[in-house]
């Protein structure tokens, strides 16, 4: 029986996971799969996250932006999501073909 590791991840990975979770048509269960990390603590950095009052440097960035200024952001920040997805699923992809 071999022994298990205990993985550690970033504060920024959690926080992204944790939204990620929050989104409207993604399950908690669904999200855990993709990412490769347990229910459990997928719950547990939601709950982390939603009880967090530390601001965050996008929030004090929003301070003084147009709701122009905020579209084009966003827009911006969804293509880099977008094509950072893109590269993590051929990574996992290589890496589950290289494990077999």
């Amino acid at each position: 029986m071999g022994k298990k590791t205990h993985r550690k991840f970033t504060e920024e990975f959690k926080r992204e996971a944790a939204r990620l979770s929050e989104q409207e048509g993604r399950t908690v269960e669904e999200v855990a799969a993709d990412l490769g990390v347990s229910e459990a603590s997928l719950w547990r950095w939601r709950k982390q996250n939603s009880t967090s009052t530390r601001p965050t440097t996008e929030a004090v960035a929003l301070e003084g932006e147009t709701l122009e200024q905020e579209v084009i952001r966003l827009r911006k920040r969804v293509l880099r999501l977008e094509e950072e997805r893109a590269i993590l699923k051929k990574a996992a992809a290589f890496f589950a073909k290289e494990s077999e």
